[in-house]
């Protein structure tokens, strides 16, 4: 058999073909960067150039409520002027004991008509004739301050309270000794964020006007002048 002879370089291969440069305007994809200039897109849709608007109930409170609170009391100091701290939405739920998920429908609830995520109450003690055991949820509650408060005060008054059955005002008398106000609502469903048909069972709710008066007097005052709808009697 005749020896193979290895191929030699004839100079007749052809030669390989350089790679084609990346068009203009195309990124190569290495190191991440496309990931980057996605991220730094999704950022400039969330710049907005809207102003923050203030609740109009706070420009009612320094244009209307302080003069008027200051003429009434004879104030000397502005800082004698009454003003609302705070205000505190409970929803207690003693179907909770045989119906757990009853609590998760008030937590919806209340983060719709407040905007803020509610906190879970449970029970501190154990009391057998109500078969209720030491830890387990019972209601929910909600801190409402600043902004938020004057929002849901707003909204209270505006829109929810005259939406109350055969309503006749608030009673004047719900005063704790200190100023503060508490009002009982029997329905939840006359704020005008929840929704009817979703509405398994009726809950009422107390709200909590927390204010710096030292006087009864001068809580119900603060409170009418915001617009607070007290019975005549």
């Amino acid at each position: 058999m005749a020896e193979k002879t290895p191929k030699t370089d004839t100079g007749n291969e052809k030669e390989k073909k350089p790679k084609k440069a990346p068009a203009e305007g195309k990124k190569e994809r290495k190191g991440g960067g496309g990931s980057s200039s996605r991220s730094e897109e999704k950022a400039a849709k969330v710049i907005t150039t809207a102003e923050a608007v203030a609740p109009r109930f706070i420009e009612k409170y320094d244009k209307a409520v302080i003069p008027a609170l200051t003429k009434q009391f004879s104030y000397k100091n502005p800082n004698q002027v009454p003003r609302l701290r705070k205000i505190v939405i409970n929803m207690g739920l003693g179907a909770a004991v045989t119906n757990p998920k009853i609590v998760d429908a008030a937590v919806e609830e209340l983060r719709a008509i407040t905007g803020q995520k509610p906190v879970v109450t449970r029970a501190k003690k154990a009391i057998a004739s109500f078969k209720l055991r030491a830890g387990i949820p019972i209601g929910a509650m909600v801190t409402l301050r600043r902004d938020r408060m004057w929002e849901f005060l707003d909204r209270l008054v505006t829109l929810a309270l005259p939406r109350t059955r055969d309503f006749r005002g608030v009673s004047r008398k719900a005063f704790d000794g200190k100023g503060n106000y508490t009002l009982g609502l029997r329905e939840q469903i006359i704020f005008p964020e929840i929704n009817y048909d979703r509405i398994d069972v009726i809950k009422g709710l107390n709200i909590s006007f927390v204010t710096t008066a030292r006087t009864d007097e001068e809580g119900r005052a603060l409170l009418q002048h915001l617009g607070m709808p007290f019975r005549a009697a």
